[in-house]
């Protein structure tokens, strides 16, 4: 008796994932520096580094450390029967983040110019861990801001409860204080951690002149050598970066200024007032801070004071040899402050809403005063989250301290922090020259002008398309096509 059967068979099947192979301008790189070869020795490595990557400072050793970087990391060996790189390894390192970043981790610009001719990576109220309004004050976010590589901290400073010392907090808020003494060990502890480039501190100073005179003792017992004081009272041109390496400067309003600028208002002084400033915000001084001696009006910060001033206030002196630069706010209108001494540089503090208004009304004067002077840019008063503003206001206008909360997040922080890893990481970024030059009637780059567009159209052969920017808005079009040159 014949019978059927039913079978049931399984097959299987395996795939394989594989991966994008390399793009045909990588192959044709390794292929140039191999000469057809499989392999890239270390010396073939170091060629294309310099020839085609521009780095031109790279030995054969730091060759043969990538090749080992690249070796470890895709195959997991420690020690290595060769010391070469195969297509794969080749291609892995070209787009690896970590061992060939796209921003370069070492200083590449100029850094012999004036701190004028920089922006500068500023910290906001660097002090507090929060908001504005009630966070804790500590040195915690100064050490972590300093790992960052920025490099200006600004500390409020304080008479604390019982009057006989320094705190740093947010004036006029439930902020809880930190002693000045230890801000200073940290920053001393931590200021180039990540950068030997000069550290500033800004001070926002609400002392009395003995509280002052403390803080000059602090500040010399804690820094030392370390500390930047020029012999001369105003410096007629700042210093370089690269002469301030591991210094610490003070910028600050010198004290018997302060003090005159008190008295005059009470006095009646009918100076104007910035809008926008903290003292606005958060009210006025209190009267123990005024001065008692008739002082007469001041129309201007950033006048001197006199040896007379100073030998009525024993000690202020000793304060105000420590501030290498100077610094205030505008009085008697925004024109006024923003001319330039050919004599003496200084330090003007501007919100983000006067700036805008700058901007508007005075932006060539702003750029002109930024090509010698240092302007500090610092948030309005009313951002008690911390939040931050566009700095690209700042920056186009050619300030140097464009002051942000570092404790927050945000796009603009975001675009501040990618910023500034740029030329190394160190806190310095050359502004471009055309933001420093002058015409030959001394007209300065004035961000507002449209430029008309100008076009080339340039025939030849082989066919090409060029299309390029240029600062200042103008715009040239090459176009290279077959048949006759034409311009317009």
């Amino acid at each position: 008796m014949a019978g059927s059967y039913r079978m049931c068979v399984c097959f299987t099947r395996k795939f394989k994932v594989t991966e994008a192979g390399p793009p045909p301008d990588v192959n044709e790189a390794f292929f140039k520096y191999t000469n057809g070869g499989t392999h890239m020795s270390a010396e073939q490595l170091r060629r294309f580094l310099v020839e085609v990557q521009g780095d031109g400072g790279v030995s054969i050793a730091d060759a043969e450390k990538i090749v080992d970087q690249v070796l470890q990391k895709m195959h997991h060996i420690a020690k290595f029967t060769r010391r070469t790189l195969t297509l794969d390894d080749f291609h892995h390192y070209l787009f690896s983040a970590d061992l060939n970043p796209p921003i370069g981790d070492q200083v590449h610009q100029d850094m012999t110019k004036p701190l004028s001719h920089y922006f500068i990576y500023t910290g906001h109220n660097s002090y507090l861990t929060g908001n504005q309004l009630s966070s804790d004050c500590s040195d915690v976010p100064i050490i972590r801001a300093l790992k960052r590589g920025v490099r200006v901290i600004e500390l409020d400073i304080w008479p604390n409860s019982t009057k006989d010392n320094v705190d740093v907090l947010h004036g006029r808020t439930l902020t809880a204080p930190v002693e000045l003494i230890r801000c200073l060990k940290s920053i001393k502890e931590y200021a180039f951690s990540s950068s030997p480039y000069p550290v500033i501190i800004t001070l926002e100073d609400h002392l009395t002149p003995d509280l002052q005179v403390k803080v000059a003792q602090m500040i010399n017992e804690t820094f030392g050598d370390m500390l930047y004081c020029p012999e001369c009272e105003c410096l007629e041109e700042f210093p370089s970066p690269e002469e301030l390496k591991y210094r610490i400067i003070i910028s600050t309003k010198p004290p018997k200024e302060y003090l005159k600028a008190e008295s005059g208002k009470d006095k009646g002084n009918k100076s104007r007032k910035d809008k926008d400033s903290d003292d606005d915000t958060w009210g006025k001084e209190p009267l123990d801070l005024v001065s008692d001696q008739e002082d007469g009006d001041v129309s201007d910060t950033f006048t001197s004071e006199d040896s007379d001033g100073e030998s009525q206030q024993p000690g202020v002196s000793a304060y105000k040899r420590l501030i290498a630069i100077h610094a205030g706010k505008p009085k008697g209108g925004l024109k006024e402050a923003l001319k330039v001494d050919p004599n003496k540089v200084r330090r003007l503090s501007l919100s983000e809403q006067a700036l805008e208004k700058a901007s508007e009304n005075h932006g060539t004067d702003v750029i002109r005063f930024t090509q010698k002077n240092i302007l500090r840019v610092y948030p309005k008063g009313t951002r008690f989250n911390s939040s931050n503003y566009k700095p690209l206001i700042g920056w186009t206008h050619g300030a140097q301290m464009v002051a942000f909360n570092m404790q927050g997040y945000g796009r603009y922080l975001w675009l501040m922090n990618g910023m500034f890893r740029s030329n190394g990481g160190c806190g310095f970024v050359k502004k471009p020259d055309f933001l420093m030059k002058g015409g030959p009637h001394g007209e300065v780059f004035n961000p507002k002008t449209k430029f008309p567009v100008k076009k080339s159209l340039k025939v030849s052969a082989p066919t090409t398309f060029l299309y390029s920017f240029f600062p200042g808005g103008s715009k040239s079009v090459q176009c290279d096509l077959t048949g006759e040159s034409i311009h317009g």
